[in-house]
């Protein structure tokens, strides 16, 4: 079965197109196929329009949550209904052309776990592009995944993928990231994208700010969550390195003959020294974090291996 989860917010007049182009990409599979759609806090007719495709479509399911959480949100709650061993995600606003579904599909069959789309001619406003690219180039050379288009709505996974992914915020901007640091193989795939028709685009400027801050939590828990010693201790070892090389210099001076009670040097060198340790010192504290969390762990899942070998 193949699960398509759809985010929708305010869509009141695109779901019901949606889900006929849904249809006519999916029926030539010959493939059990569901569509998940899931109302974010909708403040129009959205859920009323989801409610009537629901009661004339078997194979439609519709999730309604209290009120807008996000994307990252919308997608766990699709995720967790989904019942597919394959996984498609689309945006609602019929931008996505749900004709490319089964080109992400094959693609995912020659050996890859995630297929993310890339729109390579997107139909958006310049001042959007532009900063879509810059956000694109950036976060791939700092998370060391090389994509064009991070944030495509359009990819298609498998389902073990999904179901290991552990968003909030608005992290599903790095699903593939995400995907990345827990060894799943990636692709991508250009697809067609198509001018917006209905509604207006919430995404502005103070998101893609935002998403700077979240790509660095990203990258920090996938280098360095199970060895935060590497980056606290590295940046201690540096700290503490410079300072006592200036204390060195000015050890040298005073054995010269020359003053330094009042140079600033002196100040900023046991500063750095300070510092380097203080940043070393954290890094012990999370790697102790982090044992003792691993630890039960895996206490617990020696636990769980030995209750169902019991129970079997």
């Amino acid at each position: 079965m193949v699960s398509v989860v759809v985010p929708v917010h305010d869509e009141e007049r695109s779901v019901a197109l949606l889900y006929d182009e849904l249809r006519s990409a999916l029926e030539p599979l010959d493939a059990p196929w569901e569509a998940i759609f899931v109302d974010d806090g909708s403040t129009d007719g959205t859920f009323s329009a989801l409610t009537r495709l629901h009661n004339s479509e078997q194979n439609v399911r519709v999730v309604r949550l209290r009120r807008n959480f996000g994307k990252a949100a919308a997608l766990v709650a699709g995720f967790d209904q989904a019942r597919g061993e394959t996984v498609v995600t689309i945006d609602g606003d019929l931008q996505d052309d749900p004709a490319e579904i089964p080109r992400l599909l094959a693609k995912l069959d020659e050996g890859f776990d995630l297929v993310t789309g890339w729109k390579t001619h997107r139909r958006d406003p310049l001042s959007r592009r532009l900063l879509s690219r810059i956000f694109n180039r950036v976060t791939s050379a700092f998370s060391g995944v090389r994509l064009h288009d991070m944030n495509c709505g359009l990819k298609a996974y498998r389902a073990e993928v999904v179901h290991g992914l552990r968003l909030y915020g608005e992290l599903h901007r790095f699903i593939p990231v995400l995907a990345h640091y827990r060894g799943f193989r990636i692709a991508e795939l250009p697809v067609n994208h198509r001018p917006r028709e209905h509604g207006r685009s919430r995404y502005g400027v103070e998101r893609y700010l935002r998403g700077f801050l979240d790509l660095l939590t990203v990258s920090f828990i996938g280098r360095y969550r199970h060895r935060p010693l590497h980056l606290f201790g590295g940046f201690g070892f540096l700290l503490g390195l410079i300072g006592s090389a200036i204390l060195v210099y000015l050890t040298v001076l005073k054995v010269l003959g020359h003053a330094i009670g009042q140079r600033p040097l002196l100040m900023l060198g046991v500063l750095l020294v300070v510092i380097g340790i203080q940043f070393f010192s954290l890094g012990l504290i999370s790697e102790m974090i982090t044992s003792h969390h691993e630890e039960r762990a895996q206490e617990h899942d020696r636990a769980e291996l030995l209750i169902d070998e019991v129970l079997s």
